[in-house]
């Protein structure tokens, strides 16, 4: 789990001065990514990332939308002016285990939001699985609008992505991502805010989302971030998407 950062209203620091997101000096998210990335906030004081993949439906991570708080959707006007967007409504999967995700162990982390309305400017990407066979050194993008200094919530607010590489470990229950350039100190890779965010894979010449950013570590698996990213990958949960989107009435980008 990537730890939030408490602000005193959802419109805080974090979002009123967005800066950067994504440690280790990653590029900004452009084009389709740039379009499908929101940024989510919750009533308890927590941000986090997501990727629309319907015109009224978010991707993001289950332990980002916990029970007992209410959370809503940043929308930028075109002079970079928050306002905050209604959710209808919020599922995390039956099966996701926090415990697991804060030891940095597999489990179902994915959840929907469902937007009262559309937002203004955003595209939907389609989510898939990703491709088998999984193996060590594997490349994918990461995105997200979280904060490129630890610790420092004015750092966040817009979208970036990095290019990470699968290690010795990937599986359909897990895939740990580092930043092949880094050589012992730290390097590109999730941080506070990015959880939900986007994993995603170039499958028949499109950019499709395979999975959801659900933790992050400092280098030499210390806190932090900057060593690996952990991401949940849709193979196992594809399904329940499908059908809590159909239960809502949303159609899925395709």
């Amino acid at each position: 789990m990537i730890r939030t950062l408490t602000f005193g209203c959802l419109l805080g620091a974090a979002l009123a001065s967005p800066a950067a997101a994504m440690v280790g000096g990653a590029p900004e998210a452009t084009g389709a990514l740039g379009r499908a990335l929101v940024t989510i906030v919750g009533s308890r004081g927590n941000f986090c990332s997501g990727t629309l993949i319907a015109p009224d439906l978010v991707l993001s991570a289950a332990h980002c939308v916990g029970p007992g708080a209410d959370y809503k959707v940043v929308h930028y006007d075109a002079q970079r002016q928050p306002s905050l967007r209604d959710v209808a409504r919020v599922a995390a999967h039956p099966e996701f285990d926090m415990g697991a995700i804060l030891g940095h162990r597999a489990s179902a982390d994915v959840a929907l939001l469902q937007l009262a309305a559309p937002l203004p400017g955003k595209a939907p990407l389609p989510i898939a699985a990703p491709e088998d066979p999984l193996a060590a050194g594997q490349d994918f993008t990461v995105a997200g609008i979280g904060v490129t200094r630890r610790g420092d919530g004015k750092s966040g607010g817009i979208a970036r992505s990095a290019k990470l590489t699968a290690t010795s470990r990937p599986g359909r229950l897990q895939i740990r991502l580092t930043d092949p350039a880094a050589t012992g100190g730290a390097g590109l890779g999730a941080c506070t805010g990015d959880s939900g965010g986007p994993a995603l894979q170039a499958q028949n010449d499109r950019l499709v989302v395979i999975g959801v950013v659900s933790w992050s570590t400092g280098p030499g698996n210390t806190a932090g971030c900057g060593g690996l990213t952990g991401v949940t990958p849709l193979t196992l949960y594809r399904d329940w998407i499908a059908r809590t989107a159909q239960s809502w009435g949303s159609a899925l980008s395709r």
